[in-house]
């Protein structure tokens, strides 16, 4: 039986819908208080009430809006035990087409906003005793690639670029750093793609199904349990078996 994290202090970015709402919903559900971040209070707040978590609106690619979160969490909980950098952004867009304003705009929420939410939680989780920092990463740039994502993909791979010199940084003040990289998960922006487009993307995966958002919800609550204390700077692919086979046939004779 895991430690209860009742009670804990938990932010979730990007919480306001798909993987992250699924994360801030097995975290409250946990008893934990949790604050959801997003761009548009409105449907942070819908999102919030629907999970028994409370919200705040920040543009998390700026210093001075990741310093707001943590002191919205420090006031309204008392405090930061664990951090959960998930916003992030996937606009498709082929390398010929790319500009620099797309570059930037990727860049500036998936891994400027990574960097500067742990540095603005620091002080508060090392406050904590027990402090995790969970980073939403992604197959997609660390093991595979995808056609119009090599910006997204360069920045996923940055994040875990990042991950293991903060977790080197981070340990003396007992504060973990690790990363979940999902494969496919079914989210609302899989829904609108339609049926067609899901069994094909289900006939790549080994276990025959997407993933659910609870299921990396799932994942973050264990690295933010006192029984994960000692794991630090680590990934945990989270794809039901999507980057085993060299090819669909590999696994169509399985």
């Amino acid at each position: 039986m895991f430690t209860s994290l009742a009670g804990r202090s938990v932010i979730v970015t990007g919480g306001s819908r798909g993987i992250g709402k699924g994360i801030a919903r097995v975290f409250a559900d946990a008893g934990a208080s949790v604050l959801i971040v997003g761009r548009d209070l409105g449907v942070a707040q819908a999102a919030a009430d629907e999970i028994g978590a409370s919200a705040v609106a920040a543009d998390i690619s700026t210093v001075d809006g990741c310093r707001a979160v943590a002191e919205a969490a420090v006031e309204r909980h008392g405090g930061i035990d664990v951090l959960c950098a998930n916003a992030g952004i996937f606009p498709d867009r082929k390398l010929a087409d790319l500009t620099e304003a797309d570059v930037d705009e990727v860049f500036g929420t998936n891994v400027k906003g990574t960097i500067f939410a742990v540095q603005a939680c620091t002080a508060a989780l090392a406050a904590s005793g027990h402090g995790r920092v969970i980073l939403t990463s992604s197959i997609t740039g660390p093991i595979t690639g995808y056609p119009g994502w090599s910006h997204y993909g360069a920045s996923k791979a940055a994040q875990l670029g990042f991950l293991r010199t903060a977790a080197l940084e981070l340990a003396p003040a007992k504060i973990t750093v690790n990363a979940v990289l999902p494969g496919n998960v079914l989210t609302e922006g899989l829904n609108v793609l339609g049926e067609d487009y899901q069994r094909v993307m289900e006939a790549s995966i080994p276990l025959r199904r997407l993933g659910t958002v609870e299921e990396i919800g799932n994942t973050c609550l264990f690295l933010a349990t006192d029984e994960a204390a000692f794991i630090t700077g680590q990934t945990i692919v989270v794809d039901g078996g999507q980057t085993l086979p060299e090819t669909l046939e590999a696994i169509a004779t399985a």
